[in-house]
């Protein structure tokens, strides 16, 4: 199976800058958006073969997540059914036969870390919610984790170290999530490239030098770590400040 996961900074905006020529080309079993940043009937898209599964922010033109299928999943979850949470169509969880495939567009801390304390209610609650799920099945996660884990996964560590999505207690949380049963799917098959980004803020000409940051992950259960067969970053493909990620597993 081949799996893509895109932050689009906006689906309308995307759409208008080649995304239905990649997602065509790229051929994907399955395809997570964040960030779609619409409501239901903003847009229409046809994608001929999948099953579409959309979750909408309340908030108009904000955050929002998809998944777009070959499959038709056994069930379907938007949220992760704490009320406090499940406002800004940040989750969305497939079933299938073998795994749960779960999109997630974590919450950003913001400038200042101002919204740190909620970040980190967050991430116990969603790491709660995966090994729940994890007790029937294994589990696939994907998207916009918003944080880059380890110094070699963003150009400037040392000037970021405070800010949001390389704060201690962000990375702390990501690392307890993999102490907890998960892999970083790319890490594990190059655990030490260096230079590979997810992300590159518009300011300072930051793409242009590579001046970026991963930040957007393939995590699986351990239980599948025979069944991955590579991971790749798409870095050249434009469209939005992130760029697509893919995991190809054996299932």
């Amino acid at each position: 199976m081949k799996l893509i996961s895109w932050n689009v900074n906006g689906i309308r905006a995307c759409v208008q800058k080649k995304f239905l020529e990649f997602f065509h080309e790229i051929d994907a079993d399955i395809f997570s958006i964040q960030e779609s940043k619409m409501q239901a009937g903003q847009l229409v898209l046809e994608l001929e073969g999948y099953y579409q599964y959309w979750n909408y922010a309340e908030k108009k033109g904000y955050s929002g997540t998809a998944i777009f299928s070959k499959k038709e999943a056994i069930s379907v979850n938007y949220g992760i059914g704490i009320d406090e949470h499940d406002k800004e169509g940040r989750v969305i969880t497939l079933e299938f036969e073998d795994f749960y495939m779960v999109n997630v567009y974590t919450p950003n801390s913001q400038n200042e870390l101002a919204r740190l304390d909620y970040r980190m209610r967050w991430e116990d609650d969603f790491k709660c919610y995966l090994k729940t799920l994890e007790e029937k099945k294994p589990v696939i996660v994907c998207g916009d984790l918003n944080v880059a884990h380890k110094e070699i996964d963003l150009k400037n560590p040392k000037a970021n170290r405070k800010n949001a999505g390389f704060s201690d207690e962000e990375r702390e949380k990501i690392s307890d999530l993999l102490d907890a049963g998960f892999i970083d799917s790319f890490r594990y098959f190059f655990p030490e490239q260096t230079d590979i980004y997810s992300w590159w803020s518009y300011r300072f000409s930051a793409r242009a030098n590579n001046a970026g940051w991963r930040i957007d992950y393939f995590l699986t259960s351990e239980s599948l770590q025979d069944k991955l067969l590579g991971a790749k970053i798409h870095s050249d493909v434009l469209g939005s400040d992130h760029c697509p990620v893919e995991l190809s597993i054996a299932l």
